[in-house]
């Protein structure tokens, strides 16, 4: 399959990447990692303006979309930059509201979106009761723990058959994601939906966070790719660039072709989900999910060898990418769970 970006989407892309470069990411990312979010939230708040979050939202609630291609355009340029926060958390969540209302519950959305899809407001979302670990690495698996709650203004648990808004969470601890920690949501809370109408929505939010997962994966490897490359031209070894010699070359090269084979199954992913989420998108969710994954994974194993010490230099931006690759190729379920969802999708 061949997937070429149209004039609008490549230019939002460079619109985004040209943002992002300003804003100085790797900066804001430290930043919230020490839990200072002014620098996150104003990135965040340029994101809303951007549109990134509308993407996910469908006209009666101010959004553009639901456009899960342009939303996968914006998720490879935020993992690019490694931008802080509940990204996918976020747009799962505009996606869950959005879902609701389709099925006949509009008032959650009509209080929540407003501001998730504007940017003035962050979630985070939690599935539980489900074989899907929502978080990036927290070591939990499932249950009712999120990542980023202490930043979001909206907490969602969902899953068991119903949501419920979080009235609030505790026991914060570090995910294998350094810019991000995990914390458990308080039981309780308002619930916003139950029975079937939650059930169809949760399993929407999944199939959007796992394409923004993908997409975001496929950016992250990049970054690493774009790196690595610079840095092996620079650095000299036996009086020759080490970028010259034919086992670098190889394993760039090797690196190269992953991330060029998962990005037509990201996209075609999208494309599937645009036309209303069969079968069909279910398979093509998961092949890029796990191709993507594998993809970031690959890159962030090279960029650390061929970097050598310096890349486990905690000080050196390279680790945000090292570590987000790692932290994101098992969020919203790992390689196993999604191709069994190939499995029983093709069984039937």
């Amino acid at each position: 399959m061949r997937f070429l970006l149209d004039d609008e989407q490549r230019a939002f892309a460079r619109s985004l990447d040209g943002m992002l470069t300003a804003a100085g990411t790797p900066a804001a990312a430290r930043a919230w990692a020490a839990g200072e979010h002014a620098p996150g939230l104003a990135v965040w708040r340029g994101l809303g303006a951007a549109g990134v979050f509308a993407l996910a939202a469908p006209e009666e609630h101010a959004g553009v979309g639901p456009l899960p291609v342009e939303t996968a355009v914006a998720f490879v340029e935020l993992g690019r930059h490694a931008v802080p926060g509940p990204l996918v958390e976020t747009v799962a969540s505009v996606t869950l509201l959005s879902r609701l209302a389709e099925l006949g519950v509009p008032d959650p959305a009509k209080r929540l979106l407003p501001g998730l899809v504007d940017g003035s407001a962050a979630a985070t979302l939690t599935l539980t009761g489900t074989s899907t670990s929502t978080s990036t690495g927290t070591g939990t698996g499932t249950g009712t723990r999120a990542l980023d709650a202490d930043a979001a203004t909206v907490l969602l648990a969902a899953g068991d058959g119903e949501v419920r808004l979080a009235p609030g969470h505790t026991d914060p601890r570090a995910s294998l994601d350094p810019a991000r920690r995990s914390a458990a949501l308080l039981p309780g809370g308002e619930r916003l939906a139950s029975g079937t109408h939650a059930d169809a929505a949760t399993r929407r939010a999944l199939d959007w966070a796992a394409l923004a997962t993908a997409a975001q994966c496929l950016g992250v490897g990049y970054a690493l790719l774009d790196r690595t490359v610079a840095y092996v031209r620079g650095r000299t070894q036996f009086g020759a660039p080490v970028g010259s010699f034919q086992a670098v070359k190889h394993r760039l090269a090797d690196v190269l072709v992953g991330l060029a084979f998962a990005r037509p199954l990201v996209f075609g992913a999208a494309v599937s989900l645009a036309g209303g989420g069969d079968r069909q998108a279910e398979v093509d969710l998961a092949a890029a999910k796990v191709a993507a994954g594998d993809a970031a994974h690959h890159a962030a194993r090279a960029a650390l060898q061929l970097h050598g010490a310096l890349g486990y230099t905690a000080e050196y931006d390279l680790s945000l990418w090292l570590l987000k690759a790692r932290a994101l190729r098992g969020a919203w379920g790992g390689a196993g769970e999604w191709r069994g969802r190939v499995v029983r999708a093709v069984g039937g």
